[in-house]
């Protein structure tokens, strides 16, 4: 897994989660919470982390979710097995992970072009400067925006494919 210091979130930023904050505060959202998942090294167990988090927020009655690591390379497994995993249980997801230039996608699947880059360096690299890629305040709300955006156009998906 690729991580620096400036996509590390750190134990400060986990406390005041730009996130979090974001989404309590709104009042369209009925936030729920937040759920803590690892990275296993194994494949069957990758997956197994993604459907439970998809089981999880179905049985939450959950409509919409944001996902975001802070890391790249082999947990873009596990980060586009578990956008997929929620997707297919009908619930609205989208991404959020630093991009730049230098950690694109490793696996692609339907849902990558519903993860929001949070790159904040002109180079689009790492740049070893603590937190300045970590994601902040304006990402929140362009996530919010975005899952806002997402839930309205799979609602009215949904509604087309029952009246036809």
């Amino acid at each position: 897994m690729g991580v620096g210091p400036s996509t590390k979130e750190t134990t400060k930023h986990h406390f005041k989660d730009p996130l979090v904050r974001v989404f309590a505060q709104d009042p369209d959202i009925d936030f729920q919470g937040i759920i803590v998942v690892g990275t296993p090294q194994d494949n069957v167990l990758k997956n197994l982390v993604g459907k439970r988090v998809a089981k999880w927020l179905k049985a939450m009655r959950t409509d919409g979710a944001v996902i975001s690591a802070d890391g790249w390379g082999n947990s873009d497994v596990d980060f586009m097995n578990t956008m997929e995993s929620i997707g297919s249980e009908g619930i609205s997801v989208i991404g959020l992970k630093f991009i730049g230039t230098q950690a694109t996608f490793v696996v692609t699947n339907e849902y990558t072009p519903y993860v929001l880059d949070i790159n904040k360096s002109p180079s689009g690299k790492e740049t070893t400067v603590l937190a300045e890629n970590s994601l902040d305040e304006r990402d929140a709300n362009k996530a919010l925006g975005f899952l806002k955006l997402k839930m309205r156009a799979d609602q009215k998906s949904a509604e087309l494919e029952e009246n036809n």
